[in-house]
């Protein structure tokens, strides 16, 4: 089979680099995004160690001129593109009243926007070809939203909605939408989410690494799906909320995040 040819935002840390080298393994054409020159530079070279093609571009996901040129160089470079992964993103912890402004701005800005711009960016190249995967990487909070954390939520929410108009729009085609709900994952995504909300915060229920996120991701690659729960388990909890969602409240304020004394 044709290696595939897969644009990744935010690729220079976490479930983002965990993918990419995952997909190189597969021998993948890898378009690399992200702000850090130096840590795609490094991507590069892992990259091709693990037997994939690299191109790393330096771009923003809130830029529309970025995420046009991040796909017009996988056209232009590979002759085009086979899926887009919209990953980049952070989190801020707080209630909606302690959140500034401004601060859901910058979510908004980067983890919808962003996801947004770079989706209108390669869907033209999508029906162009007759042929494409658009993979929103939203989180579990996505399905139902945990204390503290609504700024955040509100923007995987706004994620998933994207993705279920997008793939209801392409139903019939060769074009699909995967929309990814990954539990807490051990990335720098912590020490981001600490810098923002300049409070340190614990959560009580499991984790997952990015490994297990880009396994997942690999495989609804291979055979598309419109929902992929990394944490298997953690359908559960969109189900639960579904039926009972008051129920849910206290179940999710039990194991939802918290703030650690120090």
């Amino acid at each position: 089979m044709e290696s595939r040819v897969i644009a990744i935002t935010g690729a220079s840390s976490g479930i983002g680099r965990a993918t990419a080298l995952r997909l190189a393994r597969d021998g993948a054409a890898i378009v690399a995004c992200a702000r850090r020159a130096d840590r795609l530079e490094t991507l590069s070279h892992e990259i091709a160690a693990a037997g994939g093609q690299a191109l790393t571009i330096v771009a923003d996901v809130t830029s529309e001129a970025d995420m046009a040129r991040l796909v017009g160089a996988a056209v232009e470079r590979f002759g085009r593109l086979d899926v887009m992964i919209c990953n980049a993103g952070f989190a801020i912890y707080g209630t909606i009243d302690t959140i500034s402004a401004a601060q859901m701005r910058r979510l908004l800005d980067v983890n919808y926007m962003g996801t947004y711009l770079a989706a209108r960016a390669a869907l033209p190249v999508f029906r162009r070809q007759d042929r494409g995967h658009l993979i929103l990487i939203s989180s579990i909070v996505g399905k139902r939203g945990v204390p503290f954390m609504g700024a955040y939520a509100a923007t995987k929410f706004a994620q998933v909605g994207l993705g279920e108009c997008i793939r209801a729009e392409v139903s019939g085609s060769n074009i699909h939408v995967s929309v990814v709900c990954p539990i807490s994952t051990e990335t720098e995504f912590f020490e981001v989410m600490t810098r923002e909300s300049g409070a340190i915060t614990r959560a009580l229920g499991p984790r997952q690494t990015p490994e297990a996120v880009a396994d997942a991701i690999a495989r609804a690659i291979d055979r598309p799906v419109p929902e992929v729960y990394p944490f298997r388990k953690a359908r559960g909890l969109a189900l639960l909320n579904a039926v009972a969602p008051g129920f849910c409240d206290r179940v999710v304020k039990k194991w939802g995040r918290k703030p650690v004394d120090v």
